[in-house]
C-alpha cells in the first residue's frame, strides 16, 4: 500500500473534525482568550483553517522559509465563520489534491523549514505531515474546545459523543 493511502482516510478525518470545530468559532468572541498568553479565538481559528495549507506546502516544496528577509509570517485572523470556513475549505482541496498524487519516495524525501534562513528542522515530509500537520491540528483542534467550553458554546463530539451532543450511537 502507498503512504498516501494510508495518510489520506486519517488526515480527511482528522481534517473533518477541524472543520467541525471551526463550524462552532464564535463570531461575537472573535477577541477572546482565556489568558493573556493565549491565541484569540480570532487566531486560533485562523491557525486550524490554515494548517491543510502545510500538507500541499510540504508535498509541493522542498523548503520554506517562514520569515523570508526576516520578516515574520503575518498571522492569519479569522473575521467571520463563513470567511474561516471557505478559506480551511479552499486550502483542503488543494491538500487533497496533493496528497492524492504524492508517491512514496516523495512522502520519503527530506523537507526543510527555515526560519530568516536558519534551520529549524529537516525531516522526511511524512513526518512533517504527521506532526506538523496532523499533530498540530489535533492540538489546535482541542484548544479550541476548550475555548467552546469556556463560552458554553457546545464541543462537537469528534471520537465518539461529547459531553454537549451525541448519545452512544450518534455520528462522530
Amino acid at each position: 500500500m502507498a503512504i498516501r493511502d494510508s495518510l489520506l482516510p486519517e488526515f480527511e478525518q482528522e481534517m473533518a473534525g477541524v472543520r467541525k470545530t471551526l463550524e462552532r468559532m464564535p463570531e461575537d468572541k472573535l477577541d477572546w482568550a482565556p489568558h493573556p498568553k493565549s491565541m484569540t479565538v480570532a487566531r486560533l481559528c485562523g491557525h486550524l483553517a490554515e494548517l491543510p495549507m502545510w500538507a500541499y506546502t510540504t508535498l509541493d516544496t522542498e523548503e520554506l522559509d517562514v520569515m523570508p528577509e526576516g520578516q515574520p509570517p503575518k498571522a492569519m485572523m479569522a473575521e467571520s465563520r463563513e470567511q474561516v470556513l471557505r478559506m480551511f475549505d479552499e486550502f483542503m482541496a488543494k491538500a487533497r489534491e496533493s496528497l492524492s498524487k504524492a508517491t512514496d519516495e516523495q512522502m520519503m524525501a527530506n523537507w526543510t523549514l527555515l526560519g530568516g534562513g536558519r534551520k529549524f528542522f529537516t525531516l522526511p515530509r511524512i513526518a512533517v505531515l504527521r506532526g506538523m500537520v496532523l499533530n498540530h491540528a489535533i492540538h489546535h483542534r482541542a484548544q479550541m474546545g476548550v475555548y467552546l467550553r469556556m463560552n458554553d458554546i457546545p464541543v462537537p463530539s469528534l471520537y465518539g459523543p461529547s459531553a454537549d451532543e451525541g448519545a452512544m450511537g450518534a455520528s462522530a
